[in-house]
């Protein structure tokens, strides 16, 4: 039996962090929980100083297949590359021609960057292009491939 996980991302934006991950990857705010009209309300209700309603943020695959993500605010800022980065499998593996694979690829990195992210660079294989590595708007590395 496999064990439930998610994904935690340290960040000092965590809602402005969370909606770029929400586009890149198609995933959502989970709803409000029962009894409660938006998240703010909940805050609300729990007292929170309205100063930390964006300590967190929170999203989850819709299909309800992926891990959830949560992004949570940390006073110091990334300073080395990351251990752990996400590959965003965009087109379709190595087993798809290069000649469909790559125009996915390119597509996708133009989305991206018109979201906020970076191009680190660009890595080769066999000779000619196969996988972008990027940074999002805090600088967490990623891959599309």
């Amino acid at each position: 039996m496999s064990t439930k996980w998610s994904l935690t991302i340290d960040c000092a934006h965590p809602g402005k962090l969370a909606k770029f991950w929400a586009l890149a990857l198609g995933y959502a705010e989970p709803p409000p929980p029962a009894g409660f009209a938006s998240w703010e309300a909940q805050f609300i209700d729990w007292g929170l100083p309205e100063e930390e309603w964006d300590d967190g943020a929170y999203l989850s695959d819709p299909d309800g297949v992926g891990p959830s993500l949560s992004f949570l605010k940390v006073p110091e800022s990334k300073v080395v590359k990351n251990r752990l980065h996400l590959d965003l499998r965009v087109g379709g593996g190595r087993e798809i021609p290069w000649e469909t694979r790559w125009p996915r690829v390119l597509a996708e990195v133009e989305r991206l960057t018109a979201a906020g992210a970076t191009v680190v660079r660009e890595h080769e294989l066999n000779g000619r292009p196969d996988h972008v590595e990027m940074a999002d708007p805090e600088g967490h590395e990623f891959c599309v491939v």
